[in-house]
């Protein structure tokens, strides 16, 4: 089993209940949707009450304390208090809510980009450093890096891709499944296979890490929940922080807080290698430099090269 990933103290209690709700027992869920729906509540409320609002015992509340990493009631109420307070000073506009068929256009811009927003800031307040560290361990050492990803995680993982391969490594990203298996197949031991899923469900990306860890590659996973599926057949696992809500199927908040991950991954890797990483980049950039219009970001001309 691979070593689950370790939450900072500062972080928001509600981003690991959100990741573990969907393991927790029935009568846990309850208890969990009671928190999520009103934390700043529940902080004031004794056990007694959660635990009627859950329609469940005190005993299950103190169960879904320990399940969700708090240890108890009174720890759980402690850092609810403490988050509630964090976002109050973060923002004193509540944009966290659903979309809804009468907001305006307005109200839409606020909402999407409060979820955006926080999505990368939670997904780094939660970010486990020593499994980051291990990951871009592997990568920089790496013979060569295959990123899987199928729907909104196909562009993320050919984010990972495009960067890695402007900086020299050997990478593909695939998002058929038919060449995701094959590509695992091929795979050997100093490879790294990458599987990106928001839900950590998805069978195709969840196979074909199957595979390539079979085959002696070793296997990360990028993903909100870390007790899904994918983590089982993941040697490192690296977390988001993302909460859809209205437009879930358009992959908003999670994109950005894949993307997120990624970027530090790469600078990650970049900096393993910095000389070599600054080459390619020049290089890469002076490549494409013809196909640009001649005009600065001003929107004024360039002055025209004269050679040498």
């Amino acid at each position: 089993m691979p070593a689950q990933p370790t939450r900072d103290a500062d972080a928001s209690p509600l981003v690991r209940i959100r990741s573990l709700l969907p393991g927790l027992a029935r009568a846990e869920q309850r208890v969990a949707k009671v928190v999520l729906e009103d934390p700043a509540t529940v902080a004031r409320r004794s056990i007694t009450e959660v635990a009627l609002a859950a329609n469940t015992s005190e005993t299950t509340v103190t169960r879904f304390c320990k399940a969700v990493g708090v240890g108890g009631y009174p720890q759980l109420r402690i850092a609810l208090a403490a988050d509630t307070a964090r976002t109050e000073a973060r923002s004193s506009r509540n944009l966290g809510g659903e979309i809804g068929p009468d907001d305006d256009l307005a109200a839409v811009i606020g909402k999407v980009s409060f979820a955006d927003a926080r999505a990368v800031e939670e997904t780094a307040d939660q970010l486990d450093i020593p499994s980051l560290q291990r990951v871009i361990d592997v990568l920089a050492g790496a013979g060569r890096v295959d990123v899987y990803g199928v729907g909104a995680s196909a562009f993320v993982a050919a984010d990972l891709q495009q960067k890695l391969h402007r900086i020299g490594r050997v990478s593909f990203a695939w998002s058929d499944t038919h060449i995701m298996l094959t590509s695992a197949a091929v795979l050997s031991p100093g490879d790294v296979a990458i599987g990106i899923s928001h839900t950590g469900a998805t069978t195709d990306t969840v196979e074909a890490l199957r595979v390539a860890r079979e085959h002696g590659a070793i296997t990360v996973a990028v993903t909100n929940f870390p007790r899904s599926p994918i983590t089982e057949v993941s040697d490192h696992i690296l977390t988001t922080a993302a909460r859809e809500t209205t437009f879930r199927s358009g992959a908003t908040a999670s994109r950005i807080a894949q993307l997120t991950v990624i970027d530090c991954l790469f600078i990650g890797v970049a900096q393993r290698h910095m000389d070599a990483s600054v080459n390619a980049l020049d290089a890469t950039r002076d490549a494409v430099g013809s196909h640009r219009l001649g005009v600065r970001p001003d929107g004024r001309r360039r002055p025209r090269e004269t050679g040498k």
